[in-house]
């Protein structure tokens, strides 16, 4: 039996482990200069360090939270660590462009299976009700700030350290968990089920890597051929329902998808991931290709934005135990939304404190209250033998929302920037996050209706 004060311990290990998978997606970025100069690229270009462990991480979730499913979810914890440490050692190690990109896939395939085994554990260490509820809204923040504190991290480490270290430190926080996890985690798995969906899991994961793939690419490619490969990612989506309907053991059974609470929480999860990565990537832009200002002075500026999601995230988890995760949802992403109008009114000769300060503050305190709303949401009604896949699912939702997000705001901005007027592309760059946060709204819209499925228990209040 496990005590009440070791569940909690063991969801501030998963947590930590959390925080540094989200992390590794957003810190690269402001060390991308940095790698650029020192490392020679011939292929696909410098930009496919980041997209490579968006593509990687994106695609394969699903199929990692399955395995975590029919395994054992804390073997596959233990296993996804040990890849994650490793692989972050050939990233800090590499010796050539190519040569880190293939690293950055790596650590995006072991993400795929330490982010959604992590996540179901919390699952099933906490019944639902309150406490699920209290773990999940942690989870949540530390996933949001994850997002957001990349520059503020990012920034000194590549100036003092330099930038092989951003990967370096991913690894005695592994090694740390990896002696930790067996004291405090149970292991689990999903009973009964013990095939295998080889053809579902080829089928989803190869849609998703193509439409993350078709995102990454759209910038630099013709529209017929990103309309091409969304077209073949929407043909292997289909090709996978038709799959999961005829098999006895689905790697997704269509049947959580009856759940409103699952569709909508999803909605909003890729609405802030499409809107915090792409802000936090546009904003990043404007600080050090329109103002000029450094790495560690950008990451100096962006710091209020993690700070307000803290305080946004704690405000939120107790509001959604007495409103419940919709009404926070819709409030917080009115909120970020104000932000978001604050900060399309930058231009370069606007000073720190007279827009990007309160627009960056009022954006993370909804990005924090959201997160939280979301994940509670998406995961509160999913019975424990679909907590992986249901993990897989919500994860997959922000970090493809966050590929997207930065893949969109970076056309608008490209597109839209003029030599007279540099901030110009990046305030329609803002202005296009909007659009990101009407998705989250629909999704509260789906939230309105409780689920009907009999297998599912409401979202505890």
């Amino acid at each position: 039996m496990v005590t009440d004060s070791k569940r909690w311990l063991a969801l501030a290990l998963l947590c930590l482990t959390g925080f540094m998978i989200i992390l590794d997606a957003s810190i690269v970025l402001v060390a991308v200069p940095s790698i650029e100069r020192e490392l020679t690229f011939s292929t696909g270009g410098v930009q496919w360090v980041p997209s490579g462990y968006a593509l990687m991480f994106g695609g394969l979730l699903l199929l990692g939270g399955r395995i975590s499913d029919l395994l054992g979810r804390r073997r596959v914890f233990i296993t996804g660590l040990l890849l994650f440490a490793g692989s972050s050692l050939l990233c800090g190690f590499a010796w050539s462009g190519d040569a880190l990109v293939l690293a950055r896939g790596l650590q995006g395939a072991a993400a795929a299976v330490l982010a959604p085994s992590a996540l179901s554990i919390v699952m099933t260490t906490f019944p639902s009700g309150p406490d699920r509820n209290k773990a999940l809204g942690i989870w949540g923040a530390t996933s949001g700030v994850g997002g957001t504190a990349g520059s503020l991290i990012g920034g000194p480490v590549t100036d003092g350290l330099g930038w092989q270290w951003i990967f370096f430190i991913n690894v005695p926080v592994c090694l740390l968990v990896v002696v930790l996890a067996p004291v405090l985690l149970l292991d689990s798995r999903g009973p009964g089920r013990r095939g295998f969906d080889v053809a579902g899991a080829v089928t989803v994961t190869a849609a998703l890597i193509v439409l993350v793939y078709a995102v990454i690419e759209a910038p630099e490619s013709s529209a017929a051929r990103t309309v091409l490969l969304v077209l073949l990612s929407a043909a292997l989506f289909a090709l996978f329902v038709l799959v999961e309907k005829r098999s006895s053991a689905p790697l997704v059974p269509l049947r959580i998808f009856h759940s409103r609470a699952l569709v909508g929480g999803n909605l909003i999860t890729i609405s802030w991931g499409l809107a915090a990565f792409g802000l936090n990537f546009v904003y990043t832009q404007y600080a050090q290709l329109a103002l000029g200002v450094s790495a560690v002075r950008y990451g100096l500026m962006s710091a209020v934005l993690a700070a307000a999601a803290v305080v946004g995230s704690i405000i939120g988890q107790h509001l959604v135990t007495r409103v419940g995760p919709r009404l926070v949802a819709f409030v917080s992403l009115l909120i970020a939304g104000v932000g978001t109008t604050l900060m399309t009114r930058l231009t370069v000769d606007s000073g720190y404190f007279e827009l990007a300060f309160w627009g960056l503050t009022i954006f993370g305190a909804g990005l924090g209250a959201g997160t939280v709303a979301g994940s509670i949401a998406s995961l509160s009604t999913v019975a424990g033998e679909d907590s992986g896949v249901a993990s897989g699912l919500q994860n997959a939702s922000f970090q493809i929302g966050g590929a997207i997000g930065v893949a969109a705001v970076s056309a608008v901005a490209t597109a839209w920037t003029t030599p007279v007027d540099l901030a110009h592309g990046y305030r329609i760059a803002f202005a296009t996050v909007w659009i990101f946060i009407v998705i989250g709204l629909a999704g509260c819209g789906v939230l309105l209706t409780r689920s009907r499925s009999p297998r599912l228990e409401p979202v505890a209040s």
